[in-house]
């Protein structure tokens, strides 16, 4: 009696054990089912390793690349535009829709597998606002972005240099013109942010300094730190915290660096979203860095160099967060998806992204960004264009030409756009990457008007 009874044991364990397993198994079928469809090795909707369904376009339904004829845009600057996010002939940008975006392209349905045609995947990006950034940067290395922060949809994303996909170049080892060509630096790359990282220390003495907007600088061009001095292009006199933000002051952020400490520094670059990675449709972009110190570097730390780190994707959704009061929505690539019959495919929706600072910080950086616009760089370089903005020339080595940024938002309810522009060894934020933005946003607005 005894052995059958340790036998209906073990019997019924085996059928909890293979139950279990076949709901496990039908609830990761459920999940994960679109990625086992995009495995290479999958005859339905890969030959000879090579994506066979599915058609990418943008969020106009512009085709981009259809999988089934293995052919792209007929027009090669919006082909050259678009690489980094499309992809290569040979998946070689592990960021782009083929390489990491296929379980939305093979046409995966839980009843029915995969279907022959694939899916229509709608990125979110514009086109013709990506061919006109591409023809802005011209041959020179940068990135380019554009996002919706009331939505998350990126509408440009440009990294050069790039390549045309159907005519490939040949690339020799060491070859300076294609450096890092397969890599989005809008998504994949971390730079020193110069000036721009300003916005973070400004940010910080706000809310660690009483009455910090009420205080008065001085600057003489000079801030002497030890042995070391910390140097501005020219002496800005007396000034106050907005000033001092309109003329980046180097003195002043690097005194106010040194007033904050390194752990208060690194906090608010961490609060910022800045020293951590994003996941944007299930692509990881490049985290930052900010390296704690003493001394004078602490200091060149509050201006944006020492080894200070930023994301150029990052910054953008800093820049959200900051138009938004405190709040934006996640960046995405993905506009829609249709399936069969062009019916509508569930892609989920948005997420939004929470800022950790005060209201009174993002109010006071919203009108500090605003003021930089308005005594600095000048409202008439901006046309009707209500900008907020901060530049930033980031000094990367003895001899070599600075990185030129500028980013900000349009203060604009109808128009909810964040951007960020980086020209690699461009010369001076303001006068190099600002023009860029200018005609991109304008060119953005008319779009949508």
């Amino acid at each position: 009696m005894k052995q059958v009874f340790r036998r209906s044991t073990l019997l019924l364990l085996l059928i909890i054990l293979l139950g279990g397993g076949v709901v496990l198994f039908c609830l990761r079928y459920m999940v994960q089912g679109g990625q086992w469809a995009a495995f290479s090795a999958n005859d339905h909707a890969f030959t000879n390793g090579q994506l066979s369904s599915g058609q990418i376009l943008d969020r106009s339904g512009v085709l981009l690349y259809d999988a089934a004829t293995d052919s792209y845009n007929e027009d090669s600057t919006v082909r050259r535009a678009t690489l980094h996010a499309v992809g290569d002939t040979e998946n070689n940008i592990s960021t782009s829709a083929k390489a990491a975006l296929t379980h939305h392209l093979v046409g995966f349905d839980p009843i029915s597998g995969t279907v022959g045609k694939g899916h229509k995947l709608y990125l979110s990006l514009d086109a013709r606002l990506c061919a006109a950034a591409l023809e802005e940067l011209g041959w020179r290395k940068g990135t380019v972005g554009i996002y919706n922060y009331e939505t998350g949809e990126i509408l440009c994303m440009v990294s050069t240099p790039t390549f045309d996909p159907v005519d490939p170049p040949h690339i020799e080892d060491g070859e300076s013109a294609y450096e890092g060509v397969y890599l989005n630096r809008l998504l994949s790359a971390a730079y020193t942010p110069g000036s721009i990282f300003k916005i973070v220390t400004a940010a910080a003495a706000i809310e660690q300094i009483p009455d910090i907007t009420e205080r008065g600088f001085s600057c003489d061009g000079r801030l002497t730190i030890g042995d070391d001095v910390i140097t501005c292009p020219y002496a800005h006199g007396d000034l106050d915290l907005y000033d001092a933000f309109a003329q980046s002051c180097n003195g002043v952020f690097a005194q106010l660096a040194e007033e904050l400490g390194g752990e208060t520094m690194k906090k608010y670059a961490e609060s910022a979203g800045l020293l951590s990675s994003q996941t944007i449709n299930g692509i990881e972009t490049a985290a930052g860095s900010y390296t704690i110190s003493d001394s004078y570097e602490l200091g060149w730390s509050g201006v944006g160099q020492f080894n200070d780190l930023v994301n150029p994707c990052a910054m953008m959704t800093l820049m959200g967060i900051i138009a938004g009061d405190g709040s934006a929505a996640a960046p995405r690539l993905i506009h829609r998806e249709t399936g069969p019959f062009s019916l509508p495919v569930p892609i989920g929706g948005k997420d939004t992204v929470h800022g950790s600072w005060s209201p009174h910080t993002y109010e006071t950086l919203h009108d500090m960004m605003a003021h930089s616009v308005d005594a600095t760089y000048g409202q008439s370089n901006f046309g009707d264009l209500s900008i907020c903005a901060k530049s930033g020339t980031a000094e990367v080595g003895a001899g070599q030409t600075p990185h030129a940024w500028f980013t900000g938002f349009l203060d604009d309810p109808a128009q909810p756009l964040a951007f960020v522009v980086l020209v690699e060894n461009g010369g001076g934020g303001a006068d190099v990457a600002g023009p860029i933005a200018s005609r991109l946003l304008q060119l953005a607005v008319d779009d949508e008007a």
